[in-house]
Parts: structure tokens; sequence; C-alpha cells
């Protein structure tokens, strides 16, 4: 379904959407809320705290003050209730005064701020008592992801109208359904976006997990036996170079990472295609793991290629094994390509490529277009986030032979829920760093404590050094100013506070996903490369380059991010020989925020946070910060939806038992969702 063909979207809100990466009904329907705004009943006037949303019940005492102040319009009106006073501000809306006159009962919902010391509601929603009461109250109102053009207003229409398009049939026959008292499909997408209340958005949202469990676990499963039964074009052999090499490295290899290394080595000895995931901590090591799996193609005769996520990183990850090579005196070639080179340049590569004149190629997914012809590709190594699938294996295939594949992960999973999505899946894990990594300083901090921040950056700078500030929004939602704003701090904003606050000499730069992957390449080069002293972004620098001068990590708004995110966030920094420094920013008052956050505080090993997310949240918990899944999933978490993933894993199996491969017709649903999963997840 086109989404010009869904009723509300024009051809300008329909491009506004594909910024967002939301391009037909599909990807709409399965654009799910971010989070959900709660309309509590009206709360007394003297349990209001600052910062915090509102809603109040009550009398105006007196007839709306309109003042104007420096050409802004002020609108003043005072309500009261059995328990105290509020003034209530709107700012340029001048027409609302005719509606506010003394004796009439509203009800007001807004965010409290503190001025002069008392509490003030500022640009607040109103609503007459009996529509609040009927038409608000105790409802969840969904509040998606949001860019330029496309606000929540009209998010909820738009999907609102998307969803009376959805079929009722099922692919999970009743067979299924009914032993695990699971909603249907249909009904759980409705229930996910509008739920009446709580209980309908968790059983939803179960019922939605278990789709995103079932599939990836089916698809994995696919891969890994389509995997096992297939010979290997590219049997390697022992080499003595690679005992020389590493022996020759200016620093020891962990266990862990020799353990890693050989596992691969292995696996590509064994005369099978390999299909191994290489799971390690921030800052773990995992690149020479890459490098050592793919000289070993390469001194076997055959190319490797490693994609990733940038070509920022791409070029980093170019420069690392090219100075490893000129170090270790190594006759091995490495080329780079990307999107962004020029016609001559990649024409260049093209037949180096083809003409095995290069033995190892980093890129991006440039690396797999049909222009590019290998040499006996005998290994693809690729990260967790940018899956290497069923349509660039086939395609390579085509092209002689099925290459082994390394698949590196930077996500600490639990032992227990990696068995369950890893359990076919050959596993190697490197849950030790390096010797000579500084462990990073760790604090959580309220909001009052960000000038002292400020400095700390400041004097950091003033050494040389670098600073990450990252934000969970990009710019304040148009729609904040009805509802008195947003307390969360967005890059745009923050990046013109700073550069005001900070001397000139200080560059200070913003980064954020709604760029132009050249835009962000360009930032991030030059950040790199020192010429950035602090970057204002988004997460978009979860997955990013290796900047060993950056020795600051500040955080704001913290507890809005998952553990696991913010474990990867502060991994951006530690990475050079100085100490380095994590802000946590906590601008919530909720005892489990902070118990939360104090994990991180305490400990810098990311297995240890992920076991105790695990402890802490556990399956059920479904209200509170998206942990995990960013990449693998399109709502399911492995923490909050564990008892799902248990599920799914018991449904894969018996579904594997009867019917290998999904022959069956009776299973013909459930193949032909698989195959459309598969078609989206695993092709670039």
């Amino acid at each position: 379904m086109k989404l010009t063909d869904i009723k509300g979207i024009g051809e300008k809100t329909a491009g506004a959407m594909g910024r967002l990466g939301i391009f037909d009904g599909d990807d709409l329907i399965h654009t799910y809320p971010r989070t959900y705004e709660t309309y509590e009943a009206p709360m007394p006037i003297y349990s209001l705290k600052p910062g915090t949303m509102g809603v109040v019940a009550g009398t105006l005492a007196k007839d709306a003050v309109l003042n104007r102040f420096h050409g802004l319009t002020i609108v003043n009106v005072y309500l009261s209730d059995m328990t105290g006073r509020l003034q209530i501000s709107w700012f340029n809306l001048p027409y609302i005064k005719n509606y506010l006159k003394a004796g009439s009962s509203y009800v007001f919902r807004g965010r409290i701020y503190e001025k002069n010391g008392r509490l003030v509601m500022n640009q607040p929603k109103m609503y007459s008592p009996a529509d609040y009461r009927e038409k608000f109250e105790g409802h969840l109102i969904p509040v998606y992801p949001l860019g330029k053009g496309v606000t929540n207003t009209v998010m909820v229409k738009c999907v609102g109208e998307a969803l009376k398009e959805i079929p009722d049939d099922d692919f999970l026959e009743e067979d299924i359904l009914a032993p695990l008292a699971l909603m249907k499909e249909k009904e759980a997408l409705i229930r996910v976006h509008f739920p009446r209340n709580r209980e309908e958005l968790t059983a939803a949202r179960k019922r939605l997990s278990f789709n995103d469990f079932l599939l990836f676990l089916l698809a994995g499963k696919e891969l890994r036996d389509a995997a096992k039964k297939t010979a290997s074009d590219f049997r390697c052999r022992p080499d003595f170079r690679m005992l020389g090499f590493i022996a020759e490295l200016p620093f020891e290899l962990t266990k862990a990472q020799a353990d890693a290394y050989k596992a691969a080595a292995r696996d590509m000895s064994s005369g099978n295609v390999m299909n191994r995931l290489v799971e390690g901590d921030v800052g773990s090591g995992k690149t020479i793991v890459a490098v050592l799996a793919m000289m070993y193609a390469a001194f076997n005769g055959y190319q490797a290629a490693m994609m990733a996520p940038t070509e920022v990183l791409a070029r980093q990850h170019a420069e690392t094994i090219q100075k490893f090579f000129a170090e270790g005196n190594i006759d091995l070639t490495v080329t780079l390509l990307t999107g962004s080179m020029t016609a001559a340049e990649k024409k260049n590569a093209y037949e180096a490529i083809r003409d095995h004149r290069v033995d190892i190629v980093i890129g991006t997914h440039a690396l797999f277009q049909e222009k590019v012809e290998y040499d006996r590709l005998g290994l693809v190594v690729t990260d967790e986030q940018h899956r290497f699938g069923v349509g660039q294996r086939e395609a390579l295939s085509k092209k002689g032979g099925m290459p082994h594949v390394l698949i590196m992960s930077a996500t600490p999973i639990p032992r227990t829920l990696a068995i369950m999505l890893y359990g076919d899946l050959d596993i190697s894990i490197i849950d030790v760093l390096p010797s000579g990594r500084v462990p990073i300083k760790n604090c959580v901090v309220d909001p009052g404590y960000r000038g002292r921040a400020y400095k700390f950056i400041l004097d950091e700078v003033k050494k040389g050094r670098q600073a990450y500030v990252i934000c969970p929004a990009i710019e304040k939602d148009p729609e904040d100013e009805m509802t008195g704003g947003s307390d969360l701090e967005n890059v745009l904003d923050y990046t013109d506070s700073l550069r005001k606050i900070m001397p000139e000499n200080v560059t200070v730069a913003s980064l954020h996903g709604r760029m132009k992957a050249q835009e962000k390449d360009d930032v991030m080069t030059a950040f790199k490369e020192g010429n950035v002293q602090i970057l204002v972004s988004t997460t978009v620098v979860e997955v990013g380059v290796d900047v060993p001068n950056a020795t600051v990590m500040m955080i704001e708004n913290a507890e809005r991010f998952g553990l696991a995110q913010l474990h990867q966030l502060r991994g951006r920094v530690g990475r050079g020989t100085e100490q380095s420094y994590c802000i946590m920013v906590n601008t919530s008052d909720s005892e489990k925020a902070a118990e939360r956050l104090d994990i991180l505080n305490k400990s810098n090993d990311g297995f240890h946070i992920a076991e105790e997310d695990l402890r802490m949240r556990g399956p059920g918990d479904l209200f509170g910060v998206r942990q995990s899944g960013e990449m693998l999933f399109d709502l399911a978490d492995i923490y909050s939806d564990a008892d799902m993933l248990k599920l799914a894993k018991e449904v894969t199996g018996k579904l594997s038992e009867e019917d290998p491969g999904l022959k069956d017709p009776g299973h013909a649903k459930i193949r032909a969702r698989l195959d459309k999963y598969m078609d989206r997840r695993y092709t670039v």
C-alpha cells in the first residue's frame, strides 16, 4: 500500500515520512510508538512538582489577564481547588483570554515549572471536566518517532487510517495461538498503537514480540541449517605466517581474543561454511579477531571483505589494518570501497578486486553491488546491525562459491538469553578487556550539576582532549509548545546553547540521524581529526569511529536510555591512554531510574550490566525503557519479553521437528511471512 493511498497523506507528508524510513503502509503500521502519554486523573494543586506533567481541575478565581512584554503576549489566569492556587500562563495565544472567565471550571494538562519560588503551569491544553473524564482520563496516547513535517498528531491520524486496511488473515493458525493465549495479529497491531488500557497494551506487545522472536529464530535456523549442509569452496590450511604476525603484535592477545580467532580458523578449515558470531564487550578488541580471520583467508589465496555501517568507520578499519600490515611486514593488499568514491576511483577498485590485486576489501554496502566481481571471496566480516544474509550469499554464490561469514556483535547479552537466541549458532565471547585500558570513571548527577560538567569538559578541551554530549531528541517537537515544552534535551537547541557557553575557539558540532550520510561522515571525520572539540549527538555515535582523544561522554536524560545502550555510548570514550569520564545526567525523580543508573555507575563490565538489567526488569516489565532490540527486532525486547522469547523458541523447535523447511501446505502462511521477513531483514 502506497503512503499516498492512505487518507490524509499527500506527497509532502509522504516525503517527510520517507526521511524517517517510512516508505509504505506496512512501514507505517510497524512504526511503533516510542512511548505513551498517560492521561491521569486530576491531582490536587498542592501535590504538583516542578519538571513533571500535571493535570489539575478547578475553578478560575478571576478573569484572565493579558499582558505584553517585549513583543510577547502573555495570558495569565489563576486556578483554585480545595488545596491551593496555581498560576497558568500562555505565550502568544491572546485569543485564549476570551475563554477564561471567573467562575468557570476547567481541567488543564501541562508541564509544571518553578518561577520565583512558586509553581506555574505553562502552555497547557484545556478541557471541560466532562470531556476530559469521558475522552481522556485513563487513556494511553501514543507518542511516535517524529521529524520535520511529521507531528505526533499527523502520525496518530495516518496510523489510524492505515490500520483500517489490515486484512483479518493471521499468518499463525489457531492451533498455535490458542495454547499460547496470544492475541490475533490484527487486534494486536491496533491495540499496540491505540490501547484502551495497560492490559490491552501488554497483550498486544506480547503477540507482536512473539512474532519478532519467532521469525528471527526461524530465519536464523534456516540460515544455519543451510550453512551446515554446505561444503565450503574456501577450505583453509594452517599458515606459519599467522604465528609470526601474532608474535610480533605490539600487544598480547587476551585469552578470549586468541580463543575466538582459533575457533574461526577451525571453522574455516573444517570443510563446511563458517557462520560464527563474535560477541564482545565495548572495547574488548573484536577488530583484531576480524583482522586475523581475514589474513587467514588471504594467506590461503582467497579474498576477504569487511562491511562497516558508515564510511568513516570503513576508512578507520582500512587504516588500522594497513597499519598492522605495514608494522608487521605483511605482504597483503587492502583497499577501500564506498559509495562516495568518484566513478574513476570505483572503476580502479573494481578492476583491482576482479584481478585479485587486492586481498582484503573494506567498505559499506557498496561491497555487494552488481559491478563488484570478486576473485574467490572466501570470507565476509560484518556487524550485527548489518547482517550479511540470504540476498548477498545467493548473489556471491552465483559469482563463485559461498563465503564464510563472521558476525561481530558489541552488545553483551545475558548468557541465558544468548542460548535461546543463538542456540544453534557458533558463538565466541570476548569478555576480557585488553591490558593497559584505563577504567572509565563514572558519575550520575542531577541537572543542577550541568554548570560544573561544562567547566569540566572545557578543562579537558584545554588539555587538548575532546568530548561527546548525547541527547535523546534531534529537535523540539512543535507540539511541545502547546504542552509547556519537553523535558527531553535535543541536539539542535543544545548545540546552540553550548556554542554560546563555550569560548569562541572551542568548536561545537552536531550529529544526528536525519543528516545525509555524507554530512554525518564529514562531521565524524572532523571530530576524529580534532577539528571539532565537542560533538553533540543522538545515539548515532553508538556504532562509531574510534577517537582515542575523546575523554568525556556526557549523556543527557540518561534515564531515558536502556542500560545496554548507555554502556555502548560510554564505550565511545576510554579508548586512549588518558583517563576518561562518563557523566550521566538523571532528570527523573524515580527511585527505580536511580537504581538502574547506579548499576552503570559502579561497573564497566557489559556482561555484568546485562545480567543485572535482566534481574532488575524481568519478563513482563513492558513500560520501562526499551533496552535492546534496536538492531535485531522491530518491537521485542529480550529483557522485557524474555517469556515470549522462550515461547517462540519452543514453537520454533516444534515447527522445525514437524515440518523442516515449512513445506507443508498447512504452514504456507508462515512460510510466506518468513520469506518476506528474510527478504527485508537479510538483504541489503
